[in-house]
């Protein structure tokens, strides 16, 4: 991503702010694992999407005048010799300038100091916040901390939601993104193949993941965008599963939703093959059944349609076709087989939080997913791929990963000896 991508949605979210108003963001902090460990931080993704900053306890302070004028500034740690020996190099201010495009940079030590000045100066009526929490338990993060603070100190500044502004700009790819995403998708692949090409019976879960890992640390150093979910047999049934520890023995499906990511944004994968590298009959008869749901998904996904009828209508056309087949008693029970929805949008996130649309538009991307789950007959799988909706209809982005029966099976036999 070029600086002009951060500015530009920077621009965007500032167009729609009420005059006389202040926006702070933070890029977060670190998590304690244990005595003397933090899990690996990670950016929070509207601070990166809006600055590009990749780093913690980063901070953005914006004034909105009266007139519509806007000044930015960015705050970020000082160099500390003895803790970048330690935990690695610290963004200095001229990088932090050019790749954000904020050319006002301070320290963190001065943003309490300068947000008390503002906030005190009587120019200013509203505080935008990111407050987004996916569950009230989740863990109070800096701005949730900082609406304490203002609730008792500046009670005279009125909270506005700046989540929902930035959930809006995010529904909506730009070039730049689907270029990113689309070179995601070629890692993805790849990391996919590697596993199919590699598989067999006796193999263990770990062993396909580290197959998984491996290529894509051939791309880079970013390795999977998110948790890796790879199964075998019985374990398919765990729709996040996360354990590695389960063997495919012959006969088994293997099940994978996995993806990688390129300058910052992510992919959403999900293929099911036999381990042997053969579909048997039944297999074969429910892995057609969710490829011809996904093509049916593909060829009538355009804009204009309900999103809500992504999920809607390949439960529907699947349970026509799983009672056609004999598997199903009635199109009624199909949550007897399909156990998740079948779509979600993915981006900066792989379950991208973006404002859920009531209609589908051009640049939009989600997933279509098509999970069947039959648990008398031991087979569990996915066929999920990353759909852009274009002018006219839509692309599947991931097409290239092999997805069709003769297609895995051809590319099983290109089979490596791994381990």
């Amino acid at each position: 991503m070029h600086t002009e991508f951060y500015q530009g949605n920077r621009e965007r979210l500032y167009a729609q702010m009420k005059e006389n108003a202040l926006l702070v963001l933070f890029s977060g902090t670190e998590v304690r694992k244990t005595n003397d460990e933090f899990y690996p931080f990670y950016t929070h993704r509207n601070f990166l999407y809006l600055t590009g900053l990749d780093q913690k306890e980063l901070a953005l302070i914006v004034q909105k005048d009266g007139k519509g004028q806007v000044h930015e500034k960015i705050y970020i740690l000082p160099p500390d010799m003895m803790t970048e020996r330690w935990s690695g190099a610290r963004i200095k201010a001229a990088e932090a300038a050019d790749r954000s495009g904020i050319q006002d940079v301070g320290y963190v030590a001065s943003f309490e100091t300068d947000l008390h000045r503002l906030a005190t100066s009587g120019n200013y009526q509203f505080l935008y916040l990111d407050l987004f929490r996916v569950s009230p338990t989740d863990r109070d993060e800096p701005a949730h901390h900082l609406l304490k603070r203002v609730a008792s100190n500046y009670p005279y500044l009125h909270i506005e939601n700046a989540n929902a502004i930035i959930r809006r700009l995010r529904t909506i790819k730009q070039p730049c993104e689907l270029e990113a995403m689309r070179r995601a998708e070629q890692i993805t692949c790849a990391g996919i193949t590697a596993m199919m090409q590699a598989s067999k019976p006796g193999m263990y879960e770990y062993q396909y993941k580290a197959v998984f890992d491996y290529t894509l640390g051939q791309y880079g150093p970013q390795g999977p965008a998110f948790p890796s979910i790879i199964s075998a047999g019985n374990n398919n049934f765990c729709i996040h599963y996360y354990t590695y520890t389960g063997q495919a023995h012959d006969g088994d499906m293997v099940l994978n939703d996995v993806g990688a990511w390129h300058d910052g944004l992510m992919t959403d994968v999900s293929r099911g093959w036999p381990c042997n590298g053969k579909f048997n009959d039944r297999q074969r008869l429910l892995y057609e059944i969710a490829l011809q749901t996904s093509d049916h998904m593909f060829s009538i996904i355009k804009p204009g349609m309900a999103m809500k009828d992504v999920d809607g209508e390949s439960h529907r056309y699947c349970a026509a076709l799983l009672k056609e087949a004999g598997v199903l008693d009635d199109v009624k029970n199909i949550d007897r087989y399909m156990w998740h929805g079948g779509a979600h949008h993915v981006g900066f996130d792989v379950h991208d939080a973006v404002e859920t649309p009531v209609q589908i538009a051009p640049n939009m991307v989600f997933c279509v997913d098509i999970g069947i789950y039959h648990e008398e007959w031991g087979i569990g799988f996915r066929v999920e791929d990353n759909c852009l909706v274009t002018q006219t209809g839509c692309e599947n982005l991931s097409i290239a990963t092999p997805r069709t029966i003769d297609a895995i099976e051809d590319t099983m036999r290109q089979n490596f000896v791994a381990f």
